[in-house]
């Protein structure tokens, strides 16, 4: 039995480094995805790809509504720059497969942040595309930058520290 449990952990854990070897790597562009239709899109129901990453630089936090607030300081931090809106742009993806609650409150949460953060684009991701495609942390907050060629420049899955926050500042104002 001994034997069965260390192997069984023995593979899990290959598994689990496999993975994350196939995630995206900083100086990488992330494969490309497309939210549309019934895998999710912009709140006005149109679709939303991932090859809109380029052109400026960009911000993008990937986040399970159960874990919303937990990136707040990075949004007012990376609000009170006041980047040029010509030069960079900031997206919220909502991983709603990952919650309980049901989309409409979710997307009703989503117009209030909306309001708050005019220059966000905000989607939805109903089937956990991007977990998947980029391996990226489920049940999570996770924030990504990009240059602009689509490059990643940076990335966090949880809670970014002050120390966090100011990196991804300088990395971004940096490529602008």
């Amino acid at each position: 039995m001994k034997h069965l449990v260390k192997g069984s952990v023995l593979v899990l854990a290959t598994f689990l480094i496999s993975q994350a070897a196939l995630a995206v790597e900083i100086g990488e562009v992330p494969p490309k995805v497309e939210l549309k239709e019934k895998l999710g899109g912009r709140l006005d129901e149109t679709p939303w790809s991932s090859e809109e990453l380029r052109g400026k630089v960009h911000v993008l936090f990937y986040v399970d509504p159960d874990e919303k607030d937990t990136n707040n300081e990075a949004s007012e931090a990376l609000d009170k720059e006041k980047f040029p809106g010509d030069k960079f742009q900031s997206v919220g993806i909502i991983n709603m497969a990952a919650s309980w609650l049901p989309n409409f409150a979710i997307s009703s949460s989503l117009k209030d942040k909306q309001k708050r953060y005019p220059r966000t684009i905000y989607v939805r991701d109903y089937k956990k595309v991007l977990v998947n495609a980029w391996k990226i942390a489920d049940d999570s907050s996770n924030v990504f930058a990009f240059d602009k060629q689509g490059k990643l420049i940076f990335r966090k899955e949880g809670k970014l520290t002050t120390e966090e926050i100011q990196k991804l500042i300088k990395a971004i104002r940096d490529r602008l």
